[in-house]
């Protein structure tokens, strides 16, 4: 069946006037003069290859073929005005789909109320969330899989734009039994002897070097026990007591019975959360999601 091209004036004027079934008034409800709205009706008319309105003195009324168009001209009316709507929604970066890569960790600080501030401010907006380490969300970045990074300790990449928005130290996770699990605060020099489970370089190349880093600073290198992908499943195997761990200090909200978190001595590094973004992406969901982040961090 072919398709009519039929003008939005057109559909637009013939409403108006089923609506007032009067020329003058639906001309001055159009803002236009009749003659107008005359020839937008015949050029209608044209199109349909019969009369939609039967004139007469005083008085306009639909035909058997105006009152068949009708129903169909404003649902089209109404399915543009919606779509107009939801366009301009989503250039304003009020509604559309935006794609978020979040690490395991900020799940326990950050992330809950970085989505419920952006969820209050722009309900329209469809968010895709996605757990992801700090590498795998950086290839995403780079293959357009995702809009925005929340991940700890972001590298230097090409074409990526990094903006901190969360800086903390390092804790110690022991086992309860642990004989330092009783000070307050633990020598880092005290760990030489243990078995350490660490993320993997693979997942967080930045924190992984972190880590061995303040080991090495100690004067000892340190010994692998086991690896994990996530903190959750880091402080998991040291509750198990095969190994001990250094963790960012928001790793304390993982709440298990045979743990405990310790400040360490000395305590220089720090772990970084930061947003990261393509810098020529044009979705106008990523800034507004950028100012809301940074109205909450």
């Amino acid at each position: 069946m072919e398709r009519p091209e039929l003008g939005l004036q057109q559909l637009h004027a013939f409403a108006i006037l089923a609506e007032e079934l009067h020329f003058g008034r639906a001309a001055e409800r159009l803002g236009i003069a009749q003659p107008p709205l005359s020839q937008q009706i015949r050029r209608l008319e044209v199109k349909v290859g019969h009369p939609l309105f039967t004139r007469g003195p005083g008085r306009v009324t639909l035909t058997p073929a105006g009152h068949e168009l009708l129903p169909a001209a404003r649902r089209a009316l109404d399915e543009i005005a919606i779509g107009l709507d939801a366009a301009r929604r989503t250039g304003n970066g009020e509604a559309g789909r935006l794609r978020i890569g979040f690490s395991a960790s900020l799940a326990l600080t950050l992330l809950p109320g970085l989505l419920r501030g952006y969820r209050d401010r722009y309900p329209g907006v469809d968010m895709e969330i996605r757990e992801m380490t700090t590498a795998p969300q950086v290839a995403a970045l780079r293959e357009h899989v995702i809009d925005i990074g929340l991940l700890r300790e972001p590298p230097d990449e090409p074409g990526l734009v990094t903006e901190t928005i969360l800086s903390e130290e390092f804790v110690a996770i022991l086992p309860t039994a642990h004989p330092l699990a009783g000070q307050r605060v633990v020598s880092i020099k005290a760990l030489a002897d243990e078995p350490f489970v660490l993320l993997p370089r693979s997942a967080g190349p930045t924190v992984h070097d972190q880590i061995l880093d303040v080991c090495r600073s100690a004067g000892f290198e340190p010994r692998l026990g086991q690896h994990a992908v996530e903190w959750q499943t880091v402080s998991a195997l040291v509750e198990a007591g095969l190994g001990v761990s250094l963790a960012p200090a928001s790793i304390r909200r993982i709440r298990l019975k045979g743990i405990a978190y310790r400040r360490i001595e000395p305590n220089t590094a720090r772990s970084t959360v930061a947003m990261t973004w393509r810098r020529d992406d044009r979705n106008p969901l990523v800034p507004r999601f950028l100012a809301a982040a940074r109205n909450v961090a």
